[in-house]
């Protein structure tokens, strides 16, 4: 039975890399029909806010997927200290009563090559005992194998076989001094306990399992299989991290900029991992059906954002194609809270006559407040006249054109067939292109050329409103 976790920590928000971990291994267990677990690892109690616990939840929730089963370590903490006294009783494991300053002076004075303390690790048995029964505090340590030493060996499912000697591993703590568990001994424990079949997890957690794979066995217990993912990296090759980066690294960022939930995972998924084939617009379903380990890529992903622009242009694409996936009503029901927080005011009735002409136009959801916002407005804002004028035209000929047109929207049924019939006569009328006639009309009604489609607009718009600005558009002129 495959069981696979997400385990962040509350120290801050859900980070696009993390988010991409989370999908990865929601993916796995939905292929494999097996269980997806969200487990909080909050043992970090100085580290830990309950704004970052919300932020986590709030970005999980936001990607749609859910999980399965839900745990916190730190409801858990008895365990992991049974787990880590049950392997100082198998003399796996040694007290060491140096005080954490002349630790952390001691490690200094190696630069990097400190692997244990002698005196510690070769504290009797009696005398350890003795000091922790007079209360003198201590941190548990591993006692990596030394002689002999061993190489410990893994096969990734992505990055193959690794391996490593013990000579070179340091005796890494168990439990710090105040008797909470390391992040290395909550997370073996609470694996092993919840009957983790694979640890799916970035690449910079690789160097970790080894001492994973220490533990698990000191411990008795079968280690998971593991899968380490490729980092996410800027453009320059750097880490992406929120000191450097910004805001581009939050998932809510993309939330509230209007990306689709759904378009948003499948951007992630292709960071690191493809199909195997040329697709890149796939459904829930379809992402699921084709996720492999094989699929994973060894090489860091870079996320293409740019200074002028902070999302990477495949994740926008992306979102544009699955919007325009969308069912007209679904998609009007996503834009309304847009429009709404852009400042104009409009109701889903509305919305949905809206939204079939601008579905075209926008990347982001955001994006409608200022594509539509002539559609919400009473009055247009001043733009330029002479994007009144005609191509090959001038005032005169944009004056004629409009009074024409005011006429036809006066005369025909209000509907875009007899808009389009009514005013492709009036250029005939007029011996113009329909270009010409169709312009000035267009950025009377819009403010602009670069608008929805005309006759549409018009018909969404209604007789009263186009009148009343093709006859201020005339006043323009003069």
């Amino acid at each position: 039975m495959v069981r696979v976790r997400f385990a962040p920590s509350p120290t801050g928000f859900l980070h696009i890399g993390s988010a991409r971990t989370f999908i990865f291994n929601w993916l796995y267990a939905r292929h494999q029909a097996g269980t997806m677990i969200l487990r909080i690892d909050d043992t970090d109690v100085e580290r830990n806010t309950e704004a970052s616990l919300n932020s986590i939840f709030e970005g999980l929730r936001w990607l749609g997927l859910g999980w399965d089963e839900e745990y916190r370590q730190s409801e858990r903490l008895n365990l992991h200290r049974e787990i880590a006294g049950a392997i100082f009783e198998k003399g796996l494991a040694y007290r060491d009563f140096t005080p954490p300053e002349s630790d952390a002076a001691e490690r200094s004075r190696a630069e990097g090559t400190w692997l244990f303390n002698s005196g510690m690790r070769e504290l009797p048995r009696a005398e350890s005992d003795r000091r922790a029964a007079a209360g003198e505090r201590f941190a548990l340590r591993f006692r990596v194998p030394r002689e002999p030493e061993r190489t410990i060996r893994f096969v990734d499912a992505v990055y193959g076989e690794q391996a490593k000697s013990t000579a070179d591993i340091e005796d890494f703590a168990l439990l710090r001094s105040d008797g909470m568990p390391t992040y290395h001994t909550a997370s073996c424990a609470d694996d092993a306990d919840l009957g983790i079949s694979h640890i799916i997890r970035g690449q910079d957690h690789l160097t970790n399992t080894f001492k994973h794979i220490l533990i698990f066995e000191a411990a008795g217990a079968a280690a998971p299989q593991f899968a380490h993912l490729p980092l996410l990296v800027a453009p320059d090759g750097t880490k992406l991290s929120k000191r450097r980066h910004g805001p581009v690294v939050s998932v809510t960022t993309y939330r509230d900029a209007g990306f689709l939930a759904h378009a948003y995972v499948n951007f992630l998924c292709l960071l690191g991992w493809s199909p195997k084939d040329d697709r890149e617009q796939m459904t829930q379903q379809e992402l699921i059906d084709a996720f492999s380990f094989e699929g994973i890529n060894r090489s860091n992903a870079v996320v293409n954002f740019k200074e002028d622009d902070p999302f990477d242009p495949k994740a926008t694409w992306l979102n544009a194609e699955h919007i325009r996936a969308l069912s007209v009503d679904d998609l009007a029901r996503l834009l309304l809270p847009f429009v709404c927080a852009a400042g104009y005011h409009t109701d889903l009735d509305r919305m949905t006559q809206i939204t079939p002409l601008i579905r075209e136009r926008i990347k982001l959801l955001s994006d409608a407040g200022s594509v539509a916002d002539f559609f919400f407005v009473e009055d247009l804002p001043p733009y330029d006249p002479a994007e009144l004028i005609p191509q090959k035209g001038d005032r005169p000929l944009a004056a004629a054109v409009l009074e024409k047109g005011r006429q036809v929207l006066e005369a025909v049924p209000f509907d875009h067939q007899s808009l389009e019939g009514g005013l492709r006569k009036a250029a005939d009328e007029l011996k113009i292109k329909t270009g010409q006639m169709f312009q000035p009309i267009r950025v009377a009604v819009c403010g602009r050329k670069n608008a929805p489609p005309l006759f549409s607009t018009l018909e969404v718009l209604g007789r009263e409103t186009c009148l009343k600005r093709i006859g201020q558009a005339i006043r323009l002129l003069q």
